[in-house]
């Protein structure tokens, strides 16, 4: 009886030790995360988005820095964070988290890569690589967003001019502008077709002033020329023609039309 009664409680043990078990099995990963330490949430949030699995990433980031509080590794989760909802394609959430990091820690080392990611989800959140596909031209698309993306570039430089995302920065700024003047010129081309001559002039007259560099300045000068000329503004018409013939002493555009500038060259070409 005696042996019966202890094998009866060896297999009683064993049941409840597997039950235990299975239990441990069943747990949810939100229970493991809630035990891990905040050295265990970083290197886990850098797997996941190594793998591509941002959300997954962002989240874990998200749960890093409410745990690590207070120190640079939560600035880290932070702007982590950011970049895996911008590869999300939250674009949103992404300049959310990037406000509240540069009001939040305006000293941090690392608001200059704060001010660039920035920079870049405003700059553009479909172009890149994938620009060579549509063609889309950044002048085609929000210009809010460019000039957003412009100024946390400018702030970029302005302020730490010699980071390593200020040459960067300096190319897309470069770009930007060109593309808002491009923009403008758009417009005006839209004005002049349509006979609206005076706002095409306005129009044209504009990029000439505020992006006399950039290359869309030439066919701004032709519409001004061509739209005083309709209006019989001869003297503006004579201004404007000696001011490109100056500017561009090889211009072809007499010849070529009103169109003949559009650039078709991706932005990441210029590099």
């Amino acid at each position: 009886m005696t042996e019966l009664y202890l094998l009866r409680r060896m297999a009683a043990a064993v049941s409840a030790a597997l039950l235990v078990s299975m239990s441990g099995c069943g747990s949810t990963p939100k229970e493991a995360e809630s035990q891990w330490s905040a050295e265990k949430l970083y290197a886990e949030a850098k797997e996941e988005a190594s793998l591509g699995n941002f959300d997954r990433a962002g989240k874990l980031y998200e749960r890093l820095e409410g745990r690590a509080s207070g120190t640079a590794l939560a600035q880290q989760a932070q702007i982590e964070r950011a970049y895996m909802l911008y590869k999300s394609g939250d674009r949103a959430q992404a300049l959310s988290v990037l406000e509240r990091f540069a009001k939040l820690h305006p000293t941090s080392a690392a608001l200059d890569y704060a001010l660039y990611l920035q920079g870049l989800v405003n700059f553009n959140d479909n172009l890149g690589l994938l620009g060579s596909v549509s063609r889309q031209d950044l002048s085609e698309r929000d210009q809010q967003a460019a000039r957003d993306s412009h100024q946390s570039f400018k702030q970029l430089v302005d302020q730490f001019p010699q980071s390593i995302y200020a040459d960067d920065a300096r190319v897309r700024m470069n770009y930007i502008v060109n593309s808002l003047a491009a923009y403008e010129l758009h417009v005006a081309r839209y004005y002049y077709r349509r006979s609206a001559y005076v706002a095409a002039a306005n129009r044209a007259q504009a990029v000439v002033s505020d992006f006399q560099n950039s290359p869309s300045a030439q066919e701004a000068l032709y519409i001004m020329v061509q739209s005083y000329d309709r209006l019989g503004l001869t003297d503006l018409r004579d201004d404007a023609d000696r001011v490109l013939r100056k500017s561009f002493p090889t211009t072809k555009i007499h010849s070529e039309g009103i169109g003949s500038t559009t650039a078709k060259q991706p932005w990441w070409q210029l590099w």
